[in-house]
């Protein structure tokens, strides 16, 4: 069959993928109609007769206005940095941009591991110095000062940072041969998985401090960072052990014969295969548990999402929660997606690789 030529491209991608038939025709006929009725008039919406500036405010309550995003525009310190000084927030403002580079490096595959922990271990140290203060002539600023978008990027980091890790302790724990290992990796995850978030946090904040000597105290932004930890690696846990699961038993036989030990078989042989298997799943709940810092209100942290329904409730902005909310998706989706699509493309590199390696061959 040849193929088509350049000029014939679009119209063959059109067949193949919109018109191949009477059913997929109706579909994509269907779907513009909706298109053509919906997106003109979401545009005039958002953007054409939209309302930006603050100083207009009064406008997005007449007829016939658009979006009101001027609430955004005034509230944007408050939902990225929450109630964090004023005159000092231009340092949660570089700890986000830290993050984000962070976060970049660490999808940038020509990275070094090596050098990756250096970075993750220096920006994290300067983003503690940037937070706290305390030295270098920074103000000291509570914990509890922390809020908005920063506070949501911190909960995550740390939480999926650490609880990875001990998912994977966790999981062999529970394939361990010693039976009081086992059982106590069991009874854990089974607890754990078996309790919402919100008590989880609950305890942490109110039933733990009652368990500490007299005096003695633990700060409540740590004490809800060990709860989502100590929640996420249960979860995390059961995939990775399902991933261990689906290695054949005859690698870990043959890495016995070569004479490795348990923690070489596992480093070397095990683990990688199954946390390549195991990247959907755990991507999945990465995702998940980003989402899940929001419950941290509960406890009376002020989150990302926290500080958006807080600003909604100053009477000149009330009635605006499309906008407020429009507003909070978007940021999580800007934050979800790049994980989801990092996700694909390591599946997809094994395959890339095999195809290379067999056209070598």
């Amino acid at each position: 069959m040849s193929r088509p030529s350049n000029a014939a491209r679009p119209f063959h991608w059109l067949h193949a993928h919109l018109f191949s038939g009477w059913a997929s025709s109706l579909a994509t006929l269907t779907l513009c109609y909706f298109a053509w009725m919906l997106i003109p008039p979401l545009i005039n919406w958002a953007f054409v007769h939209a309302v930006w500036s603050p100083q207009n405010a009064s406008l997005c309550r007449e007829p016939g206005m658009g979006a009101c995003w001027a609430f955004v525009i005034e509230k944007h310190r408050f939902i990225l940095f929450g109630t964090f000084p004023v005159d000092q927030q231009w340092r949660p403002a570089i700890s986000i941009a830290l993050l984000i580079t962070l976060y970049a490096l660490s999808a940038i595959r020509a990275v070094k591991r090596s050098h990756l922990v250096v970075f993750w271990v220096a920006g994290m140290t300067a983003i503690g110095i940037l937070m706290w203060g305390g030295l270098f002539g920074l103000t000291y600023v509570n914990s509890e000062r922390w809020g908005g978008l920063i506070l949501t990027l911190l909960l995550a980091t740390f939480g999926i940072g650490l609880a990875f890790p001990l998912s994977i302790f966790l999981a062999l724990g529970r394939r361990s041969e010693l039976p009081l290992v086992r059982w106590l990796c069991i009874f854990y995850i089974e607890l754990i998985r078996g309790v919402p978030l919100i008590s989880v946090l609950f305890m942490a904040s109110v039933m733990l401090p009652l368990f500490f000597p007299a005096g003695l105290s633990i700060d409540k932004l740590l004490r809800a960072q060990l709860a989502m930890i100590l929640f996420a690696a249960a979860y995390l846990a059961e995939v990775v052990r399902a991933g261990l699961q689906a290695i054949p038993r005859q690698q870990d036989e043959a890495a016995q014969a070569l004479g490795l030990s348990y923690w070489q078989r596992h480093s070397h042989v095990i683990l990688p295969q199954a946390l390549r298997i195991s990247i959907p799943p755990l991507v999945n709940t990465f995702i998940g548990f980003f989402k899940d810092t929001s419950l941290v209100v509960v406890i009376g942290l002020f989150d990302f999402l926290t500080t958006i329904k807080v600003a909604l409730t100053e009477p000149r902005w009330t009635g605006f929660g499309v906008e407020a909310y429009l507003f909070a998706a978007m940021g999580y989706f800007i934050f979800c997606y790049p994980m989801s699509r990092y996700s694909q493309a390591l599946e997809e590199q094994p395959g890339r690789s095999v195809i290379r390696n067999q056209k070598s061959i």
